[in-house]
């Protein structure tokens, strides 16, 4: 679903058209939005039911115009902040050490913050908020949604 004055969702797959969607995916993607839009938590749900990748439930949802919603990371899809993840009041040095070791390009992949929040016991909001603290971005969504 595009927004006023931005690109449609599909646009960043190039020319691949809906048609090409798996049929399975369609329906389950059809199925589970909402008004257009499809929570993180549900994208995931899929992916374990589909057996498929997240970045093939991202880039049917993309080309189908359904919006990936309340990222898990707290990092896009709520209203009316979009962003609903703010910074730790502080940071433990190993949970520090341990994003630092993970980082790709000076970013904390989204597939690595899920790791260290399950390693550290954590939330993944709660490695999100140490990445808000330390100045780190976490790139790229496991959805491709950034």
């Amino acid at each position: 679903m595009a927004s006023q004055g931005k690109q449609p969702l599909s646009s960043k797959h190039g020319r691949k058209s809906p048609d090409r969607v798996d049929p399975d995916i369609r329906a389950s993607l059809e199925r589970s939005a909402v008004r257009g839009e499809l929570p993180c938590a549900v994208a995931f749900r899929l992916v374990d039911e589909l057996r498929t990748s997240p970045a093939a439930i991202g880039e049917a949802a993309d080309l189908l115009g359904i919006r990936l919603v309340k990222c898990q990371l707290g990092l896009f899809g709520y209203s009316p902040e979009k962003k609903v993840v703010s910074a730790a009041a502080a940071v433990d040095p190993g949970l520090e050490d341990a994003i630092r070791s993970r980082l790709e390009n000076g970013r904390l992949p989204c597939e690595a913050a899920w790791g260290l929040a399950k390693d550290f016991q954590m939330t993944r909001m709660g490695v999100s908020a140490a990445c808000e603290a330390l100045g780190l971005k976490v790139k790229p969504c496991q959805l491709g949604a950034f």
